[in-house]
């Protein structure tokens, strides 16, 4: 596992604060968005904006992930577990005057429990560049583990929000992801251990943003 240097010491401070006031105080929580009930690891680490625009799920606060490595910062869609499953958004990474270090955000699927669950990770990095970052991972009980190519771009390039959709099959553990109507081997693995399970948005270190969130699909049996 490659790890990557932080040289703002002062924002490794700000995480560490973060994280153990989290730990300290923090509550799960429920909102109501896109039309489902998403369940919040910690409450107070999201908002939800309905102003004159779009309904926005924000991610306020990153939360290092210390070990195992695998993301626990997201927002998990309160549903019956899907076999097969499209998911449609559209995501927008933190501002770049909140960071000084690489960013990404997450979509999760096929997940069954904490231990248990797949995810999609959309980066400012090629997986050459960090092998750990924009592909797709596998979660079995400890550190995640990539299970796409190292091959193709960066997937969350510019500033701007990008449309992002996720097709996942159950039956054959085959999951495709296209950001702004392009994909990449990166974005594309077959994991038949992937069964039946709900979906997540969120990130692995990151703030971000999400709205015009679709999830359809054939639930399990």
């Amino acid at each position: 596992m490659q790890v990557l240097p932080c040289r703002n010491p002062t924002y490794v401070r700000l995480l560490i604060f973060c994280w153990i006031a989290g730990a300290a105080s923090g509550a799960e929580g429920l909102v109501q968005a896109f039309g489902h009930q998403w369940r919040l690891p910690i409450a107070a680490d999201w908002s939800l904006h309905r102003g004159d625009g779009p309904e926005t799920l924000r991610l306020l606060v990153p939360r290092p992930s210390l070990q195992p490595r695998r993301p626990t910062q997201f927002a998990l869609a309160d549903t019956p577990a899907f076999h097969k499953v499209t998911v449609e958004a559209e995501v927008r990474k933190e501002p770049a005057e909140a960071r000084n270090r690489r960013t990404s955000l997450i979509i999760v699927y096929g997940y069954r429990h904490a231990d248990d669950f797949n995810y999609a990770h959309l980066s400012v990095d090629t997986g050459r560049e960090a092998p750990h970052h924009n592909g797709i991972f596998q979660v079995r009980g400890g550190d995640r583990v990539r299970i796409s190519s190292l091959e193709g771009p960066a997937t969350l390039t510019g500033e701007h929000w990008h449309k992002v959709k996720l097709v996942f099959d159950g039956s054959s553990g085959r999951v495709d992801v296209w950001v702004d109507g392009a994909t990449s081997p990166s974005m594309h693995a077959a994991d038949p251990s992937s069964g039946a399970g709900r979906v997540g948005l969120g990130s692995f270190f990151d703030l971000g943003e999400f709205r015009a969130v679709k999830i359809s699909g054939q639930t399990a049996p």
